[in-house]
């Protein structure tokens, strides 16, 4: 894939200090790209470099190999459209008047909409779900919908890239679903780049073609989400325990209660995860067995148990496996029963229900 976007040497920060240094990265035709990283590590201060927002301490941003310094502000705008966190704050405006004004690279010196201006506009607030919103005053939003309404002024820009800062910081389920779907089908159909900053690194995980790792004056690593999210890059990145990121759920677990496990849960296949999460929500440290190392169950239960009893994936369950089951069980003060299906390769699952049935401190959930 050729590149559209890419860096040579960039240094960026403030007042001529570079915060991060020598960033060399590109960025192709169609492909989303996600910053990620802790806090003040210069996610924004890259997006706003990226769109001349804030002037380069050195290197070079190009696109398609021209320098965007050399780019005229007008023509920047047909190529790139930005949404930043910076408040917007355009007074006594309608929110059609600030969609309108993603027109305004494509018109001329008065600023006068044509009928096809007119119906991009209509179009682009239709994409975002804020055409009901066309005649209220921009102020007058919450911030959920002005930040909707500003997707909608860079959509009407019609952008060969789009830049957006936190872009979900706003934004409940819903329109956090709608939003990965345009940009998605933006970046498909008309093959936009994109590039945006992200603190959901399940998010960045689920929709990104690459996701750059921005943490103290470097770039940590730039790769696929694959690379990114499943080589312990995640723990490293946000200074947290291996434990806390799962790369496979692509999720973050608080920290697992401390003790001897007072519990014992069976379960498999995702029953057990409520009664984990349960648990660990009231501090009672617990077991979980027999578990293969494949099951979704085994995922969360190494995050969050004190004591996990695994088999390896697709095999039998041993004896000595269920021996060291029925030793752990036997030292639980209670016993979880969560719904367990039974074939060819956990029926020895049976003979350890059977045991916590038969111990009289087995309660079924």
């Amino acid at each position: 894939m050729s590149l559209y976007l890419r860096t040579e040497g960039l240094s960026v920060g403030y007042g001529g200090k570079p915060l991060i240094k020598d960033l060399n990265v590109g960025f192709g035709e169609g492909e989303i790209v996600t910053l990620i990283g802790p806090n003040g590590a210069g996610k924004s201060t890259i997006l706003k470099t990226l769109t001349r927002h804030l002037s380069a301490v050195a290197g070079t941003v190009l696109i398609s190999d021209t320098d965007v310094e050399q780019i005229r502000f007008r023509e920047l705008a047909k190529k790139m459209a930005v949404v930043l966190t910076d408040r917007a704050r355009p007074e006594l405006m309608t929110c059609r008047d600030v969609v309108a004004m993603g027109r305004y690279p494509y018109t001329g010196s008065l600023g006068k909409l044509t009928e096809e201006d007119q119906t991009i506009v209509n179009d682009a607030m239709e994409m975002v779900n804020v055409l009901d919103l066309a005649d209220r005053d921009f102020q007058t939003l919450s911030d959920g919908q002005r930040q909707r309404v500003l997707l909608a002024r860079a959509i009407c820009q019609q952008p060969e890239i789009i830049v957006l800062d936190e872009p979900t910081s706003f934004l409940d389920i819903r329109y956090k679903v709608e939003l990965f779907a345009i940009l998605k089908r933006m970046a498909r159909e008309k093959h936009t780049t994109v590039v945006m900053s992200l603190h959901e690194i399940d998010l960045a995980q689920k929709v990104s073609d690459k996701i750059l790792c921005v943490k103290g004056d470097t770039v940590e690593h730039f790769g696929t989400p694959d690379e990114v999210c499943g080589g312990g890059l995640i723990p490293r990145l946000y200074e947290v325990g291996p434990e806390t990121y799962n790369p496979l759920m692509g999720s973050i677990e608080l920290e697992k209660p401390v003790g001897e496990p007072e519990v014992f849960v069976i379960s498999a296949c995702g029953s057990g995860i409520p009664v984990y999460r349960q648990l660990q929500k009231q501090g009672v440290p617990f077991a979980a067995g027999i578990l293969h190392e494949n099951d979704v169950d085994c995922q969360v239960a190494s995050a969050l148990a004190s004591r996990v009893v695994t088999e390896k994936p697709f095999h039998e369950i041993s004896e000595q496996t269920l021996r060291e089951a029925l030793d752990v069980m036997a030292g639980c003060g209670r016993i979880l029963l969560c719904s367990v299906p039974l074939g060819p390769g956990n029926a020895r699952m049976s003979e350890l229900i059977a045991a916590a049935e038969a111990s009289g401190k087995c309660e079924k959930r």
